[in-house]
């Protein structure tokens, strides 16, 4: 995939070739999104286009209204990744600011046809845009561009019902993680970097990695049981690369993927230490030994244990915690 590109609210040409464009959050890239991008991608390839994906940043949702927009799924790196991961050649980022949701329908459709060279489009069929959301698919067609319209997708379930980012958050949230995986069609991770932290934990004898989060807040919370990998500058895992870091002999306990480490998380807000506004996703490794600060980590999610808890105090904390480890071990011990 081209390097993300920023998207300039004019018209000047730029560089790149004739496309098939799809618009959206694409938060998540879950299975309904990932059949807009077969459509994208068999349409290309039948006209002999670039396959393209525009996204905004931020969410429109986060710009109006940051404090209760919805959790993120993916941050951008991620998104960029999966996306790649689905054969999309470019990804075209549009920067959602005043001026840019202040666009009329005319304006940003002649951005598309003229700045961006799309000669195709996929979209869902409730697909609004311009200022007010004046325009829609029958508008573009108006225009000039070939619009191809994808219905809702839906799941194999006795209820058939639609797969959206809104739903998986739901899930995510209630702990119900492989139904989650089920509409995502791949197993839930966060990945980012290890950043210094407060180092409540190691006082406790749990030390954790405190890592990166890129987003307002996260769509999960509360103890999980999860497998870790190391990545490389090109997203690519590192074959044992957290073992190779190991000191003393301490070398972790076996993740359930290859080249990861079994690790329990808290994903967060810490309401035992204050920081209710300060949300973290930290993760201890037993019986591991090394100094992971600056590592990019990918963190999957395999089960969930429980919501976070209030604990009177850090002796009460520290007693939680150590149930909280000793109970997910349990659990990894019973895996195959």
């Amino acid at each position: 995939m081209a390097s993300p590109s920023a998207l300039p609210t004019n018209t000047s040409q730029v560089d790149l070739a004739p496309c098939v464009l799809t618009i959206g959050n694409f938060d998540g890239v879950h299975l309904g999104h990932q059949a807009m991008l077969d459509q994208v991608r068999d349409i290309a390839h039948a006209q002999n286009l670039g396959s393209a994906v525009m996204i905004f940043e931020p969410q429109p949702r986060e710009f109006f209204a940051p404090a209760t927009a919805p959790a993120r799924l993916t941050n951008l790196a991620e998104k960029q990744a999966l996306l790649a991961e689905h054969g999309v050649e470019t990804l075209i980022v549009a920067g959602f600011d005043t001026d840019f949701r202040s666009l009329s329908a005319q304006a940003f459709a002649d951005i598309l046809a003229m700045r961006l060279n799309v000669k195709a489009l996929v979209l869902g069929d409730d697909f609004r845009f311009g200022h007010d959301r004046t325009g829609d698919s029958q508008f573009l067609r108006d225009y000039g561009l070939h619009v191809t319209n994808l219905h809702t997708i839906t799941d194999d379930s006795d209820k058939a019902a639609r797969i959206s980012s809104t739903r998986i958050r739901d899930l995510l949230l209630a702990g119900d993680i492989d139904a989650a995986n089920t509409l995502l069609g791949r197993d839930y991770a966060i990945t980012g970097m290890v950043m210094g932290g407060d180092k409540i934990g190691r006082t406790m004898d749990f030390p954790t990695a405190n890592i990166g989060l890129q987003r307002i807040k996260p769509a999960l919370h509360g103890i999980f049981a999860v497998d870790v990998v190391s990545l490389d500058g090109e997203g690519q895992v590192i074959p044992n690369g957290l073992v190779a870091l190991a000191d003393n002999g301490q070398t972790g306990i076996a993740g359930l993927r290859q080249n990861s480490l079994f690790g329990t998380a808290n994903i967060g807000t810490r309401p035992s230490v204050d920081k209710t506004h300060d949300w973290r996703l930290e993760v201890h490794f037993p019986e591991l030994q090394a100094d992971l600060y600056g590592l990019t980590l990918q963190v999957r999610f395999l089960h969930y244990l429980h919501g976070e808890r209030r604990y009177d105090g850090l002796e009460a904390l520290k007693a939680g915690i150590h149930q909280d480890v000793t109970d997910l071990l349990e659990w990894r011990a019973k895996q195959k």
